[in-house]
C-alpha cells in the first residue's frame, strides 16, 4: 500500500517504513506528525477531492537539519562587480510509521 501526501507545497509518494526529507516542519525530534492523504494506492486506488476522507499518514521526526550549501555568484564583466552568497535550505527528516485509511 502507498499514499500520496502533501507538505511544504510538494507531493510525496510514501509507503510504510520510508524515510523522506521534507521542507522544515516546526516539530521536535521524536515528535509524531500527520499528513493529509491526496491518494491511496494498492489493490484499488482511492483519489481524494482534494483529500481522502478519514485517511492520514503518520510519521516520526528523525532529524532537523540543513542541506549542503549552494553558492550563488553574481558577476558582470569589465565592471569589477562580483557578489558571492551562500544558502542552506532547512529540512526535516521523517520516517513514515503508518498509513491509516
Amino acid at each position: 500500500m502507498y499514499a500520496i501526501i502533501a507538505t511544504g507545497g510538494k507531493q510525496y509518494r510514501v509507503s510504510q517504513g520510508d524515510v523522506i526529507y521534507v521542507e522544515k516542519l516546526n516539530n521536535e525530534v521524536n515528535d509524531e506528525v500527520t499528513f493529509p492523504v491526496l491518494m491511496l494506492g494498492g489493490e484499488t486506488v482511492e483519489v481524494g477531492n482534494p483529500v481522502v476522507a478519514g485517511a492520514t499518514v503518520t510519521g516520526k521526526v528523525l532529524q532537523q537539519g540543513k542541506s549542503a550549501k549552494i553558492v550563488i555568484l553574481k558577476y558582470k564583466s569589465k565592471k569589477n562587480y562580483r557578489r558571492k552568497a551562500g544558502h542552506r535550505q532547512p529540512f526535516t527528516k521523517v520516517e513514515i510509521t503508518a498509513i491509516n485509511g
